[in-house]
């Protein structure tokens, strides 16, 4: 991997060498849903010795890119859509 940023390529490399039917898991907060860049893919057993894989982000400051986009935490129904309140008509001073 040459470029700072994990590619589709590069997972899809990393992920040829994993059982094809094991699933994928990364750990994540989907209270407060944040970008990351990822790094690593390492396959391992779960307690019911089932292949599985996971995705590991990257360690360091610029690990973390900023909050997810809202249509991607929606459709991963982290959050419901939120509609903005409707405007009031702002006040004027002294009644006008």
């Amino acid at each position: 991997m040459t470029s700072p940023e994990m590619t589709v390529r590069d997972l899809i490399d990393l992920l040829s060498g994993c059982e094809p039917n094991a699933p994928v898991r990364q750990a994540i907060n989907p209270f407060f849903p944040m970008a990351h860049r990822m790094a690593q893919v390492l396959q391992s057993v779960d307690e019911t010795g089932r292949t599985v894989v996971y995705v590991a982000e990257r360690r360091g400051e610029d690990a973390q890119l900023g909050h997810l986009p809202p249509e991607v935490a929606i459709a991963l129904t982290w959050q419901g859509p939120v509609q903005a309140p409707p405007r009031r008509p702002r006040r004027r001073a002294r009644g006008n």
